[in-house]
């Protein structure tokens, strides 16, 4: 991490402390515009993902996939070569 992302981690951190400190003293004066501000902001970045998501889904264009699908249960079988290596394989390890 270098340093100019470090300083910009800190001046985040102090910005959000002085925001948190100028709203705790618009709660304790009593001021209707220290609750609504906030809730406004929450609301508009809330309602601006949810258009976003809607344009994506209203514009995006996908291609139907024409390859058929093959769905099997069963396994496929494996070679004799395979399994005799395997288990010699296992053997061997197995001594060792």
């Amino acid at each position: 991490m270098n340093e100019t992302s470090r300083n910009q981690g800190w001046a985040i951190t102090a910005a959000a402390g002085v925001a948190a400190l100028l709203f705790i003293i618009g709660l304790l004066n009593g001021s209707y515009l220290a609750l609504a501000i906030p809730v406004a902001i929450v609301t508009l970045f809330a309602l601006g993902l949810v258009a976003w998501v809607g344009y994506t889904i209203a514009t995006i264009q996908v291609e139907a996939d024409t390859s058929a699908e093959v769905l099997s249960t069963e396994e496929p079988a494996k070679p004799a070569a395979a399994t005799a290596d395997d288990s010699s394989s296992s053997a061997s390890s197995s001594a060792a």
